[in-house]
């Protein structure tokens, strides 16, 4: 017998009810035009906290991704630009850890923070095609997509883009409504701060300009000076960057020349198979999980009734029309028109490139007219959130020690690099009593050795023409450096072929580095390490 049925009748009528009342608070809450705003806060927030406990426990066995080590090397010297890709994420992780340690855990913090800002981004542009329970329901299945959630673990440009690109859509549909000076402003400096993350996002900034030709209203949208004045911003806005670009010869974009060209159609075509599928997989997750709060809305369990209380005809107050074909027309054009210029280009297609291109997915689904949305499925799909983010949460510590026994000698996962960095670090200061100015290596090497060692060394990549700026070869000859080879990589010989060549007289060490994690060891991994005093 439960505990509940020991209660008086009156003392159970007044417990329950406030149980029951949930739903409409949650739906009466998420309509209100000023306790609405603090309700997505609140639960961005709360979707932040609890996805970086998961991750800090889901990746306790490992180190930072590559991309994140690499994104704090760049935010150690502000620049126009690192080699690779255009400055703003590397500004942002500058910031973050001025305010934040070095450390595994404010790495995941900073992308839940990101994927976070993202959310309430996205609700402001849901509020612009939708009403307001929509417009939560938007965030909650976005919450549920795993972009935003465990996929998002790594902070690098391109989760980045999930804050720039809803900004950028945002301030076009702003400035598609008002035609005015101020929101063209607006919308160039939103253009231009998403080209200052990465150059992809050019894939995004013609689907806007493509929905504002498409779009039936378009002669009152070209014929006032909103676009225009976005035309005349973003350039001004860009200049310092496209001066940057030509001093250093473009070496961004001979970087994506040298990585992503050179396929034969085979592999084309698999990697653009495995990029549709990637993104399909990702988005089935939501839209199954939204499909089923709607259905547990239906209060008739039969096929006949789920139908008419889900999809019905007619005019919907919910939507508006006129920027639902503008978010439609965008969806389409992102979904589509990369995939057709990768096979038609032969273009390498990571899957992750689709982590941007993919937000508006929800709202696209949501603001259907025929789509009806009654109050409790607020409360369906939030509960939904919900167990699902507990559950991974309890689970994580036992899915991180499970996945380190599948995998044990996992080096790129497992490899001890930050246990490597502490030992380098007493070993340069044992010897020069001063910083370590400088590590040599390949980026997947010394970007994490900057991130874990306390002197924070500038990363040198040998033989890297899209140089990230943060140090030079000549730097490292006056300063002293250490190089580390790793024996486990193929390119091995290339790396003991520059040491040989540019650091003559440095005292040579063999290291072995392994981690052990709840009781679980990693693989040990064999280091070359050349340790180059400074000049005299």
């Amino acid at each position: 017998m439960s505990t509940a049925s020991f209660l008086p009748a009156a003392a159970r009528a007044r417990r329950w009810p406030r149980v029951r009342r949930w739903p409409a608070w949650l739906a009466a809450t998420a309509s209100d035009p000023k306790a609405g705003l603090w309700l997505v806060i609140g639960f961005a927030a709360a979707h932040a906290v609890l996805w970086t406990l998961i991750l800090v426990n889901l990746k306790a066995a490992q180190d930072v991704h590559m991309d994140v080590a690499e994104a704090f090397a760049w935010g150690q010297k502000f620049q126009f630009g690192y080699g690779k890709h255009p400055p703003l994420s590397g500004w942002v992780a500058g910031l973050w850890f001025k305010l934040f340690p070095v450390a595994n855990w404010a790495t995941y913090a900073l992308a839940m923070a990101t994927v976070s800002c993202g959310l309430v981004i996205c609700w402001l542009i849901a509020l612009r095609v939708v009403d307001r329970r929509r417009a939560f329901f938007v965030v909650v299945m976005l919450a549920l997509y795993p972009i935003f959630n465990f996929k998002g673990f790594k902070y690098n440009p391109d989760l980045l883009q999930l804050v720039t690109l809803p900004l950028l859509v945002l301030a076009f549909l702003d400035a598609f409504e008002k035609r005015s000076v101020r929101s063209g402003l607006w919308l160039g400096l939103a253009a231009a701060l998403a080209l200052m993350t990465k150059y992809w996002v050019l894939t995004m900034i013609g689907a806007v300009g493509l929905a504002a030709l498409l779009h039936p209203d378009r002669l009152r949208f070209l014929r006032s000076p909103a676009p225009w004045v976005a035309i005349a911003a973003l350039v001004a806005v860009l200049l310092p960057h496209l001066v940057w670009l030509r001093e250093v010869d473009f070496v961004p974009l001979t970087y994506a020349g040298d990585v992503y060209t050179q396929l034969t159609r085979a592999q084309n075509v698999q990697l653009v198979l495995g990029y549709v599928g990637h993104n399909v997989a990702l988005l089935a997750l939501p839209i199954a999980l939204a499909s089923l709060a709607l259905a547990l809305a239906t209060p008739v369990w039969r096929p006949s009734a789920l139908f008419s209380q889900t999809w019905s005809r007619g005019p919907n107050p919910g939507v508006n029309l006129s920027q639902a074909l503008n978010v439609w027309i965008i969806q389409a054009v992102v979904a589509i028109g990369p995939v057709l210029g990768a096979l038609a280009f032969l273009i390498y297609m990571k899957t992750d490139w689709g982590i941007s291109l993919f937000f508006l997915t929800p709202l696209a689904l949501v603001a259907i007219p025929a789509l009806r949305l009654r109050r409790i499925a607020l409360f369906h799909i939030a509960a939904i959130w919900l167990a699902i983010t507990l559950i991974v949460l309890a689970a994580s510590p036992w899915i991180a020690a499970r996945e380190m026994a599948v995998n044990p000698n996992g080096a790129a996962t497992y490899g001890a690099r930050s246990e490597l960095a502490r030992e380098l670090t007493l070993a340069w200061r044992t010897r020069f009593h001063s910083r370590w100015a400088v590590v040599a290596g390949t980026t997947e090497m010394n970007q994490p050795l900057t991130f874990y060692s306390p002197d924070h060394p500038a990363p040198l990549t040998p033989g890297e023409i899209w140089s990230s700026g943060l140090t030079s070869l000549e730097e490292a000859r006056r300063l002293g450096f250490i190089g580390v080879c790793d024996t486990t990589d193929g390119r091995l010989p290339v790396c003991e072929a520059w040491m040989a060549a540019n650091a003559v007289n440095a005292e040579r060490l063999t290291i072995t580095t392994q981690r052990f994690f709840k009781g679980y060891p990693g693989p040990a991994i064999t280091w070359k390490v050349f340790i180059a005093p400074p000049a005299q």
